[in-house]
């Protein structure tokens, strides 16, 4: 069976449903028989490669709330990455420009890295404070991640699977996802935003129990209210609301 993912690399919440699917897979009988893809989605396709200042302050700036109630929602999501076993660390975050970060990910799917690059670019974003805007910064993490140098330097002085990535989201275009993350399980039934583990849980057994020779038109597989806004988008990522 086959579960799509939507994301992007600087979304919070890609990485927590993520997380939130392989612990529902960690524990579901036919996790062996589960191939999961991942696909691009840019958040802001104009961003600049660094967006200067603060992630609080765009945060804060983008809801028109003060820095302090910025702050705090950022605890709250770094709050849910120990959760998860994850690092969020916000103070260092420095959000960008993720075009090239994509093109080099369908790189990596080529030669068979794909989990392997995308985990390295979320982690580094989150933990570590990388700059994934920079060229620099994205060859650096692709190699550590496994693949070949020159290969990746000859993808980003060109302008290589570009077409790939436009794809990916012109495919999220026509099934109507405007936030991310984004999940599709066998061709049909959707999940969207970061969802607590029982609700992936389900989609897994809907998904199993419903399994059909040809795909059809997805429906949604459910989910729980108090989590359905947990996605990010082109206007941000849809937090609680930091003045309640």
């Amino acid at each position: 069976m086959k579960i799509d993912i939507w994301s992007d690399v600087i979304c919070p919440f890609c990485l927590l449903g993520k997380r939130r699917l392989d612990a529902a897979l960690a524990g579901w009988e036919h996790a062996g028989d589960v191939e999961v893809v991942w696909h691009s989605f840019e958040l802001d396709p104009n961003a600049p490669r660094d967006l200067g200042g603060t992630l609080v302050e765009k945060i804060a700036n983008k809801y028109g709330v003060s820095v302090e109630q910025s702050r705090a929602s950022q605890q709250d999501i770094a709050r849910q990455f120990t959760e998860v076993g994850a690092i969020f660390d916000w103070e260092r975050a420095k959000p960008g420009n993720t075009f090239d970060a994509h093109r080099v990910f369908h790189l990596a799917v080529e030669r068979g890295l794909g989990n392997e690059v995308m985990s390295r670019f979320m982690t580094a974003y989150f933990a570590e404070g990388a700059a994934i805007g920079e060229v620099k910064t994205v060859q650096r993490l692709a190699v550590e991640a496994g693949l070949d140098a020159d290969e990746v330097r000859s993808v980003l002085d060109g302008d290589a699977y570009g077409d790939a990535v436009r794809s990916d989201e012109l495919a999220a275009r026509q099934m109507g996802v405007s936030g991310v993350p984004f999940f599709v399980f066998d061709h049909r039934l959707a999940v969207s935003g970061a969802q607590p583990v029982e609700v992936f849980v389900a989609a897994l057994n809907q998904a199993w129990d419903t399994q059909v020779s040809v795909p059809t038109p997805f429906t949604s597989a459910g989910s729980t209210g108090e989590d359905d806004a947990k996605v990010c988008g082109p206007d941000g990522c849809a937090i609680d609301d930091p003045r309640r």
